[in-house]
This record gives structure tokens, C-alpha cells and sequence, in this order.
């Protein structure tokens, strides 16, 4: 799997059960600052659009997650949704954490508990480990390089549905739809044409984690960020899952548009999507 490629250095190091450990605490921290919120009078903002929002609870969740990861590490890097790319004082290290504290924005602020906060670390060897929480259903899905996919502590595997026709399938949406962007309504059109269901569920980090949990055979999306996909990648990799971007080509955060599925429906989905 493609990640981005920095120099490796030998500075702040931690081994992948260490990160999990601070990356499952910080998750945990942030989710109770999203449930005191949840379902209350705040205010939200507009970033790129009418549907593309932010709230005080995104900003705070994703301060405590970088300073409770900063306690432990001082010398990382961050690549967070709100605080956008900080270097450690030392400069490159060979850590860098990639952050979406509240992945589901628009569900959050429609009072909807489907949504997430998304923690994963990685170095230039790829991603290390990857955590999903969502903290209204207490799930904790958590993966480490090497290490299998997990939900609360118990194993995970992606289902195996053979067939598209008969696949459960999540989608994403850019905010933007009513220009068609990158043909996603024609994508989706060709898809839904298969006979599998789809479901807009509105948070990309979840999609993830439930294709992982083998509740959705598969999900796509032609536009996203490093934050809403990098824990969730993983933890699909390692459930049994296959990740790749749309051409079916390695995942490269940098490149727009991932697909992932349980493997078995995975050229059909993209034969689909693609036309």
C-alpha cells in the first residue's frame, strides 16, 4: 500500500504496539469531548461548502488528541484535518500522525451517531497502525501493521461475499454534487445498475472500518484526504480486505478517488465504477 514517502530517520521512534496504545487513548479522550456535544446547540460553519462543516468539537477533539500524543511523543510530526501539517521542532521525524478528529461532521451537527474520530500513524515504510472510534457505540476498531484487525479486542475479518450483485455496498460523495464531479453520480448509477445495495452513510472512516467488520462487501469514493482514509486503510488491509485507488492501482493518498472491498468483488466493483 502507498503512503507518502518521506527520509526515515532514527529520531522519536516507537514500536507499533506503543503507537496503538497512545493512538487507542488519544481516540478515547476525543470521543468523550464528541458525546458531551453530540446532540447539543453549537455552532458549525461552512468550509467549502453548504455541506462541508466544522464545529468548536472538531478543533477541540483534535487538540487533545495532538497533545496527548505529544505527552508521549514529542518529537512526531502531525497532519491534521483542522491544524493542517506541523513538523516537530527537531524537523522531518520518521513518525507522522494523520488526524481526523471528527470524521461525519454533517452527522454530528444532524444529531446522526454515525461518526468517527480517525488516528493513524505512519512512517516511510507505509502505515503502522490505524484507529477508528466511534464513541456514541463505544466501537474501537484498531489495526497494527502485521497485526490483524481488531474491534473492542476481538478479531475482525472482511465477509465473504462473492458476488456484486448480492454485495452491501457504502458510497461517498464529494459536498459538491450537483456538478457531477469525477462522473460520481454516473458511478453510482452504473454500480446501483448491478443489483448491489448502496448506502450513503457519511462518514469514510467508518465505511472503512465496516467493510473490515464484513458488514459492507465494499465502499468507494472519488475524492478524499489523508485523514479520512489512512487508519481506516489499514484496518481493511489487515482484516483481509483489499485497498487500492480506483484503477485499481495501490492506494496513494495523494491520488484522488479508493476503493476497497473483502478481495472477492473487488475487479467487479472497479469494472463497475470505471464503465
Amino acid at each position: 500500500m502507498a503512503t507518502y514517502k518521506r527520509q526515515e530517520t532514527n529520531m522519536n521512534r516507537a514500536d507499533p504496539g506503543t503507537l496503538l496504545d497512545a493512538a487507542v487513548g488519544a481516540a478515547a479522550e476525543a470521543g468523550k469531548i464528541l458525546v458531551e456535544g453530540f446532540g447539543t446547540s453549537f455552532a458549525a460553519k461552512t468550509k467549502s461548502g453548504v455541506h462541508d462543516l466544522v464545529t468548536e468539537y472538531d478543533k477541540t477533539a483534535e487538540q487533545c488528541i495532538i497533545d496527548k500524543l505529544k505527552e508521549r511523543f514529542p518529537g512526531h510530526s502531525f497532519l491534521g484535518e483542522e491544524t493542517g501539517l506541523s513538523e516537530s521542532a527537531e524537523g522531518k521525524e520518521a513518525i507522522r500522525w494523520i488526524i481526523d478528529p471528527l470524521d461525519g461532521t454533517l452527522n454530528f451537527c444532524h444529531a446522526i451517531p454515525y461518526f468517527a474520530v480517525s488516528i493513524a500513524a505512519e512512517n516511510s515504510g507505509g502505515l503502522l497502525v490505524g484507529v477508528v472510534y466511534n464513541p456514541v457505540t463505544a466501537e474501537m476498531f484498531t489495526a497494527r501493521k502485521g497485526g490483524g484487525t481488531q474491534l473492542n479486542g476481538k478479531p475482525l475479518n472482511v465477509s465473504m461475499t462473492a458476488e456484486l450483485k448480492d454485495s452491501v455496498l457504502a458510497i461517498g460523495f464529494p459536498f459538491d454534487t450537483t456538478r457531477d464531479p469525477d462522473h460520481c453520480i454516473t458511478r453510482f448509477a452504473r454500480v446501483a445498475g448491478t443489483g448491489a445495495q448502496l448506502l450513503r452513510m457519511g462518514s469514510t472512516a467508518l465505511n472503512l472500518a465496516y467493510v473490515a467488520a464484513g458488514r459492507f462487501a465494499g465502499f468507494w469514493e472519488t475524492k478524499f484526504f489523508p485523514w479520512d482514509v489512512a487508519a481506516g486503510a489499514l484496518i481493511v488491509a489487515e482484516a483481509g480486505g483489499m485497498v487500492t485507488n480506483l484503477d485499481g492501482s495501490d492506494l496513494d493518498m495523494e491520488t484522488d478517488g479508493i476503493m476497497t472491498t473483502n478481495g472477492h468483488i473487488h475487479a467487479e466493483l472497479r469494472s463497475a465504477v470505471n464503465g
